[in-house]
């Protein structure tokens, strides 16, 4: 039986990025999970009490990540069989390349890159939709699990923010959600982690 997740994400944060990295190289050694991927602002996160939301705001004052979750939610529910392939394109563009993923023309080119057709894309975050998403996705995740960060991995009504340190590794995977369903486990952090 496949096990079942969600698990949060914004293309700026390196620790999501390996958290991706980790659940995309699972599931392409055939790891039986269901996984949802879940946008989540981190430039939401950082707005001030009674100013207006960040997909109430004009585009241009959104802030930096909001328009590359756009095209991320574009991608995952118009073009899925490729959405992999774009999450981790995007993370590497961003943390490799340093590209600055808050403009279009940047992930048109990761979109060519990875065999999308970036006026699709563009098309279907013209639509409204994608940010529509963006909004209930990120408001139900505070709501209902207090999530805070990202990647923030969900099963049921029990969530947790995880931050590891490597990439590419399922293992790390199957240990988050071995523990995510240790519901006594409140918090568990090293004081300190040796590189």
């Amino acid at each position: 039986m496949a096990r079942s997740f969600a698990v949060t994400f914004d293309y700026r944060c390196p620790f999501a990025r390996n958290g991706h990295d980790s659940v995309a190289a699972g599931l392409r050694a055939g790891r039986d999970w269901d996984v949802t991927f879940l946008p989540f602002s981190l430039d939401q996160v950082h707005v001030e009490e009674g100013e207006p939301a960040v997909w109430e705001r004009d585009p241009a004052e959104r802030g930096t990540g909001v328009t590359a979750l756009e095209w991320g939610i574009a991608v995952r529910d118009k073009f899925p069989e490729k959405f992999l392939d774009w999450h981790l394109a995007t993370f590497d563009a961003r943390h490799e390349e340093g590209a600055k993923i808050a403009k279009e023309e940047v992930l048109a080119e990761i979109a060519t890159s990875v065999g999308l057709d970036p006026e699709a894309i563009a098309a279907e975050v013209a639509t409204g939709r994608p940010l529509e998403v963006i909004a209930q996705a990120h408001t139900e995740a505070v709501k209902r699990h207090a999530v805070f960060g990202v990647p923030t991995f969900i099963v049921g009504d029990q969530a947790v923010f995880v931050r590891l340190m490597d990439r590419s590794n399922p293992e790390d995977i199957d240990r988050v959600l071995d523990l995510l369903e240790w519901t006594d486990l409140n918090e568990f952090k090293h004081t300190s982690v040796p590189r």
